[in-house]
């Protein structure tokens, strides 16, 4: 069922360290639907990750639960088979075996499944086919480019058709065009195979081709909000940037020079535009 809650997070904690305490998360809560598209944005050192590793069990809460399709991640009695069948990862690195093919590296996770040889291949090889990568299946990481690469950590990820896909940065070590074409295959396959995605990353432009955005500070969830229409979400960006900033704060020294501010004082456009930077931030 679309609206169904796949992923449920309860005022999550997470602290490290034994003397000098660091808190990673800080009473974080949300659900995110089945077949929605998620990015969580933030600066480094804000949880992204940390959240990432709670949600796929990679790692143990401190305190609070996380829950995928109504099953508590802290009562799973066998984890990896819990990973194997439900998750799927995509890391900023692809970690491909480069002693691997193409077609043996998405077979990796479907072994000790219960498919057999011929099965197996099959998948992997319609998973090349998905992934635009079928000529190049007999091809080893090392003779494939960083984005091919990255699309065949994809159909790896999905080699047991898992409801969630976990991608950590998965364009951070691409070019533009290539990290593009990956953003666009997660939104492709989210629209065919119903596959719900959850994405970190720092980079705006791919948090906006998402449909919804986790914002994260210190360990919080400080903003969480539908991608709307392109102006608002410039606006958006506007209200985060220095100018921004200034603006909201009515800082008129920040502002001298610009068409905001007259004789010490905003002016009704710039005291307009706070407005309606403060109705989107």
């Amino acid at each position: 069922m679309p609206n169904e809650a796949l992923i449920e997070v309860y005022d999550l904690v997470k602290v490290y360290g034994d003397g000098h305490e660091l808190r990673a998360l800080e009473g974080v809560s949300f659900a995110v639907r089945r077949g929605e598209l998620v990015a969580v944005t933030g600066p480094s050192g804000c949880g992204k990750s940390t959240l990432l590793n709670m949600l796929g069990a990679l790692d143990k809460p401190t305190s609070g639960t996380v829950s995928m399709a109504g099953q508590d991640l802290s009562t799973l009695r066998d984890v990896d088979r819990f990973r194997a069948r439900t998750v799927g990862f995509v890391f900023q690195l692809h970690n491909l075996i480069p002693t691997l093919t193409a077609i043996e590296n998405i077979e990796v996770p479907m072994r000790g499944q219960p498919v057999s040889n011929t099965q197996r291949r099959r998948r992997a090889q319609d998973l090349l086919q998905l992934v635009g990568m079928a000529d190049r299946a007999a091809h080893f990481p090392s003779q494939l480019s960083g984005g091919q690469r990255q699309r065949v950590a994809i159909a790896r990820a999905l080699a047991n058709s898992p409801q969630l896909i976990l991608a950590d940065e998965p364009t951070g070590n691409l070019d533009s065009a290539s990290g593009d074409d990956v953003i666009r295959l997660l939104c492709e396959l989210n629209a065919k195979e119903g596959t719900t995605v959850l994405l970190v990353t720092h980079d705006r432009h791919v948090a906006r081709t998402m449909r919804r955005v986790l914002n994260m500070q210190d360990g919080r969830v400080l903003s969480d909000y539908r991608i709307a229409d392109p102006l608002t979400e410039d606006l958006r960006d506007l209200a985060r940037s220095h100018l921004g900033a200034s603006l909201l704060a009515s800082n008129a020294c920040e502002l001298s020079g610009t068409p905001f501010v007259r004789e010490g004082q905003l002016t009704a456009t710039g005291l307009q535009l706070a407005q309606v930077l403060r109705q989107v931030r």
